[in-house]
């Protein structure tokens, strides 16, 4: 009982100290905030699962993810380069992506992949190229840049190509070269050089 005399006694005089502490001059700054160049959420060492209709079909490994949520077309954007999986009904990785950075337009839900693009698919193909876009509302992987696709021993070049979602069917446009690799061997052993304007290939 005795110690509780004493607090209130002695809290008074501790009252007029604590308020003048939040009583000094204040002074406000004045920011602009530009919804196209100012994020308005970071994340930093992120693994996200992203699901469609309530399955889980994507997976998002990041170094920094910077959302744009204000901006006229919102958007996130992954400045230190960005890791994907995405996968079928049962968990399966039907595709991996990664690249040096890339855009993710929310409205649109189109992906804009930048800097040593490279991909694998379920049957071990792998693409390789500079720039490349994914539409998910067209179930769409396409590229405007040269590109190379590795499937074994057989390697094909071309500068622009589109694919389905799962990377399995694709078209290579502006075909240049297709060379069959000896193991082993400092060169290519042969080089068959395709006259068509497009391939057409299919790994099921």
């Amino acid at each position: 009982m005795a110690i509780t005399v004493l607090v209130l006694a002695v809290l008074p005089f501790f009252m007029p100290v604590m308020q003048s502490c939040g009583g000094g001059k204040k002074e406000m700054v004045e920011v602009e905030f530009d919804p196209e160049t100012s994020y308005t959420l970071k994340e930093t060492h992120i693994e996200s699962y992203v699901s469609d209709s309530g399955i889980t079909r994507y997976k998002i490994e990041a170094e920094t993810w910077l959302m744009y949520g204000k901006a006229k077309e919102p958007f996130w954007f992954f400045p230190d380069g960005v890791y994907l999986e995405k996968f079928d009904t049962l968990f399966n990785i039907e595709a991996s992506i990664k690249s040096d950075s890339a855009y993710y337009y929310e409205r649109r839900k189109i992906w804009e992949l930048d800097g040593n693009v490279d991909i694998s698919n379920l049957e071990g193909v792998r693409f390789q190229t500079q720039q490349l876009f994914w539409d998910q509302n067209r179930e769409k992987i396409y590229s405007d840049s040269f590109i190379k696709i590795t499937k074994g021993e057989n390697i094909n070049y071309g500068v622009g190509f589109v694919s389905n979602q799962d990377m399995s069917v694709y078209e290579i446009f502006n075909p240049m070269a297709e060379f069959f690799i000896v193991q082993g061997s400092a060169a290519p052993d042969s080089a068959a050089v395709v006259a068509s304007d497009t391939t057409v290939i299919s790994d099921n």
